[in-house]
């Protein structure tokens, strides 16, 4: 089984629903996930506590038992990217304590999945992006982008930027965050398949924001529209 980095084209655009969702098929098919969220700002705060939301529904879907601090070391409250959040915030990111984290993951499960920030030109620390954990990690990545007017270009510019950095790109996720379907959301993906050279591993639909929390729906959604065997993630039972 192999491990994946999910990023995406920009903020809002699906990364925690595909990856809860891919965790969640893989899971029903018998294996052991686990998955990281290296660092999530916008964290809610409950009597001094930040509650990182994305996380803990990765940590659900996944079934991972692993305490929240190994899941998502670091939390922020302030709803920006990671390095600029911290900074403002006094918190220091160790990227050993990341590796640490991943490390410590990928011995105890058959595959991890870690789910960035943003996209892969968000700060993170320093001047390090994220493009810079990914390398990091030695991990190919998924992108996933919505399903929309404009998005052939985020997408590209994504694409061909990781490529320039030396990452590898397995797939590419499209997401439908809008009931409506236009001409846009018809051709797009052919288009960034064509202009790739990346496989579109598939559409998911547009989910209301209560069907979201429907684990079960999640999954079959997810199983149903997203090709993860030509990924090497196989969801046959063993």
């Amino acid at each position: 089984m192999k491990s994946f980095f999910i990023t995406g084209t920009d903020t809002g655009v699906g990364k925690t629903i595909a990856g809860g969702g891919i965790a969640g098929v893989l899971r029903r098919s018998g294996k052991r996930v686990g998955v990281l969220k290296p660092f999530e700002s916008g964290c809610s705060n409950s009597g001094g506590e930040l509650i990182p939301e994305d996380a803990v529904f990765l940590k659900k879907l996944s079934g991972c038992t692993e305490d929240i601090d190994v899941i998502c070391p670091y939390r922020m409250e302030h709803p920006l990217a990671p390095g600029v959040a911290a900074e403002m915030e006094g918190v220091s990111i160790d990227l050993d304590r990341i590796r640490s984290c991943f490390k410590a993951l990928k011995k105890n499960y058959e595959t991890v999945l870690v789910e960035g920030a943003g996209g892969l030109m968000v700060p993170i620390t320093g001047n390090l992006l994220t493009s810079d954990l990914i390398k990091m990690l030695g991990l190919p990545t998924i992108i996933v982008s919505r399903l929309s007017l404009g998005t052939i270009n985020h997408t590209l510019l994504t694409v061909r930027y990781a490529l320039a950095c030396g990452i590898s790109v397995a797939g590419i996720i499209l997401n439908q965050i809008t009931p409506e379907i236009g001409k846009a959301e018809e051709t797009n993906p052919e288009v960034i398949k064509r202009f790739s050279g990346i496989p579109v591993l598939g559409q998911i639909p547009f989910i209301s924001k209560e069907k979201r929390n429907d684990a079960d729906f999640l999954v079959d959604v997810i199983q149903q529209n997203i090709d993860l065997n030509s990924i090497g993630l196989s969801q046959a039972v063993t």
